[in-house]
């Protein structure tokens, strides 16, 4: 039997002989367990797990007694078929399916190939027997994405030692180093050496002629220009921690309030671009599903001088006051103007350029420590 990852919700304790690795949580210990979830820390402990259908594909486990699934850190394993329209497009043949799935975007897609599926049974495999897990983060404050999932790193025993199922998981050949949302802050050096690794005996999705993405070159390079924005504010961020704020963190509306009326640095990506006939352009930066940051332009002519209404998806950082209004549902908000196209520091080809050097000679800096 493959043993995924799921906490136990079990309510009954065994009535003599528990071991460490079979013990079950009375339902308090289970509620504990699953609030650290929510606290402010990078260590959140052991958790029992049991239940094969945990694993919903190689970069994503549910876990059991939580809505939300948790989203593993610093890999993007292909998809798995879920779909009956990928299966169909799928049977009509393999570079047919690719050109399909693919379209007219502009960049990469993400979709089902059979990658996804060797993905997934890597991660049944690696958690068979499996009996306790550590779950911890690469930065105490982001907790959550963008869909709700707890962020994570799981690590999981293996002969007397805590593995780190993400790291391994990159060299393993089943998922790039993928830094798309910045690189990781505790293992960098362990995925790029794992990464490394895998493309060197070309594994998975670095074997030639295997059914995989064939635009990693596209991918990791689109990726790094994304990371190397993201690695730049966070060094500023630590000159001035209270000035620069970056939205993928847990308390930076409380920040914000606290800043209000007073000039600050924000980093968030783009989700959409509201231009009305009447009034304002607003840029709407990404926190969750339900909440945004807005940025609004009066002039338009400055917004089209920034280039955001192109840049949607891409990380941005923009300076301006913080301001409350009150929205058309009668509740107060926050928002910040841009006057100035200077205000704004957005993705170009020129920029790319020069933060994809930044970011290689820091790479080499980590290397060589």
């Amino acid at each position: 039997m493959r043993a995924l990852l799921t906490l136990s919700i079990s309510i009954a304790l065994s009535a003599c002989g528990t071991t460490e690795a079979s013990k079950r949580f009375t339902r308090d210990e289970t509620s504990a367990l699953l609030k650290k979830l929510e606290v402010v820390s990078l260590e959140l402990g052991e958790f029992p797990f049991d239940g094969p259908s945990a694993v919903i594909d190689g970069d994503t486990v549910r876990v059991k007694g939580l809505q939300a699934s948790l989203r593993l850190l610093a890999i993007d394993t292909e998809e798995t078929f879920k779909k009956d329209h990928e299966r169909e497009a799928f049977a009509a043949g393999w570079d047919d399916y690719k050109k399909k799935m693919r379209g007219t975007s502009a960049r990469p897609v993400k979709m089902a190939t059979p990658a996804g599926e060797d993905a997934k049974h890597y991660a049944q495999d690696f958690f068979e027997g499996v009996t306790a897990v550590r779950i911890e983060r690469d930065h105490p404050g982001e907790i959550r994405d963008f869909y709700g999932r707890y962020l994570a790193y799981i690590f999981a025993k293996k002969n007397g030692q805590w593995v780190n199922y993400n790291v391994e998981c990159v060299r393993a050949g089943h998922s790039p180093y993928f830094v798309k949302y910045g690189r990781s802050r505790r293992f960098h050096r362990d995925f790029v050496e794992a990464q490394k690794e895998a493309r060197e005996n070309e594994r998975g999705i670095w074997k030639p002629g295997a059914m995989h993405y064939d635009d990693y070159d596209e991918r990791l390079r689109w990726w790094g220009e994304r990371e190397a924005g993201i690695t730049r504010f966070e060094r500023e961020q630590t000159a001035h921690p209270e000035t620069h704020i970056a939205l993928t963190r847990w308390d930076a509306m409380l920040k914000l309030e606290q800043r209000l009326g007073q000039e600050v640095t924000v980093l968030g990506a783009v989700q959409e671009v509201v231009q009305r006939e009447n009034g304002p352009a607003v840029v709407k930066l990404a926190r969750t599903r339900t909440q945004n940051f807005d940025i609004v332009f009066w002039d338009r002519d400055v917004l089209l001088n920034t280039g955001l209404q192109f840049k949607r998806g891409e990380y941005v950082q923009v300076r301006g006051v913080v301001q409350k209004y009150r929205n058309s549902r009668g509740l107060d908000a926050l928002q910040m103007q841009v006057t100035l196209p200077g205000q704004v520091l957005a993705p170009s080809e020129e920029l790319e350029q020069m933060l994809s050097t930044d970011s290689k000679a820091g790479s080499d800096k980590d290397e060589g420590e």
